[in-house]
């Protein structure tokens, strides 16, 4: 789930080459709220600045409305800008946008 849609094709893309399937992406927390029950992905990334909508809100949101998913946040920002509200939260973890790797998504899976 981020709010730019050039951020998620290169993503999206990033991710495939590096092994992993990408079941779906969402632009708005409305999306993600629809479409993750329905996809029931493995992992859902979340960014956590989402213009006027908060990513730490829509972890929470995804977790209550029971999503399966790991969730982890990511952002363009330092995690340490963050890290008392992502404890908050019921996300396996952080991941700065510019680290996205399957392999990092895989250190926190299986953490």
């Amino acid at each position: 789930m981020d709010d730019s849609a050039s951020f998620l094709d290169a993503a999206s893309s990033l991710l495939r080459r590096e092994g992993l399937e990408v079941v779906g992406v969402a632009l708005t927390s409305a999306e993600a709220l629809r479409d993750v029950p329905a996809l029931e992905p493995d992992v859902i990334l979340v960014d956590i600045s989402l213009g006027a909508e908060s990513g730490l809100e829509l972890a929470r949101e995804l977790v209550s409305a029971g999503a399966r998913g790991t969730v982890i946040l990511i952002s363009t920002r330092a995690e340490a800008d963050f890290v008392d509200l992502i404890a908050e939260t019921p996300a396996a973890g952080f991941v700065p946008k510019s680290d996205l790797s399957a392999a990092a998504i895989t250190r926190l899976v299986n953490a």
